[in-house]
């Protein structure tokens, strides 16, 4: 009964982050893609049907699938891309319990660009240090296991892939923790974008600077675990009266 009450959770989490992605604008259509491994069992994940909008995405329509990627629980389609993607990243990364992949318009932004890189000059961004790879080799879809491997080696000492012409991949060690990591993400990149449109340059905080504020986040402030727990429990707060359905 346990067992069963840790995956029930475990999957109302994670349909909770597929509508917020949506209800922020993290989303693209149809694609892109979420993913839980299932508690107590680290050889199977939590992941979409190919085909459903994130809006529509409730805790029980989420299948199950194995490093094989077949549906072991659920109905419906096994997109090659994510199985391919997350399943190498979970096998190679056993403390990435949630893999978040997305192209948000700023942090795609920034992927478009040469040597397009994420920038200390807010405190949003200080977060990060020394969290993010960038694998600027854009080979098309991640359509085999070769393409998921490759991407998953990039990723990981990493908790943050910026993926050149693609999009951005992000992990934690749980759903609230993936997903503090990609709002904070976006509103890095979306206020590195607005600033480098005005035309002047950007007022970088120095390195020092940056490790202190990273390790202040990191022990003491918005980038703790109890932290993590608060924001998206005060998100999935504002989900009930409008989408209380996310649970069924």
């Amino acid at each position: 009964m346990a067992a069963n009450n840790e995956i029930q959770i475990a999957r109302e989490n994670l349909a909770a982050a597929y509508r917020l992605a949506d209800k922020f604008g993290f989303n693209e259509g149809i694609d892109n893609h979420f993913t839980m491994v299932v508690p107590n069992q680290n050889d199977r994940f939590l992941l979409i049907p190919y085909g459903l909008h994130w809006s529509e995405v409730t805790a029980s329509i989420l299948m199950i699938v194995d490093g094989t990627g077949t549906r072991i629980e659920g109905e419906g389609f096994v997109e090659p891309s994510a199985f391919h993607i997350h399943n190498a990243i979970h096998m190679t990364r056993p403390d990435a319990t949630c893999v978040m992949h997305c192209h948000p318009p700023y942090p795609l932004a920034l992927c478009m660009i040469e040597e397009g890189r994420l920038e200390y000059a807010d405190q949003n961004a200080c977060r990060f240090y020394g969290k993010i790879a960038y694998d600027d080799d854009y080979r098309g879809g991640a359509l085999d296991e070769d393409e998921g491997s490759r991407i998953a080696n990039a990723f990981r000492d990493y908790d943050l892939l910026f993926m050149a012409n693609h999009g951005i991949t992000v992990a934690g060690t749980s759903v609230a923790h993936a997903w503090e990591q990609l709002y904070f993400l976006n509103r890095a990149c979306q206020a590195q974008v607005l600033a480098m449109s005005t035309g002047r340059a950007l007022k970088k905080i120095p390195e020092s600077i940056v490790k202190s504020v990273a390790q202040q986040i990191e022990t003491e402030g918005s980038g703790g675990a109890a932290n993590h727990h608060r924001h998206f429990t005060a998100l999935k707060r504002l989900l009930e009266p409008e989408q209380p359905n996310y649970r069924n």
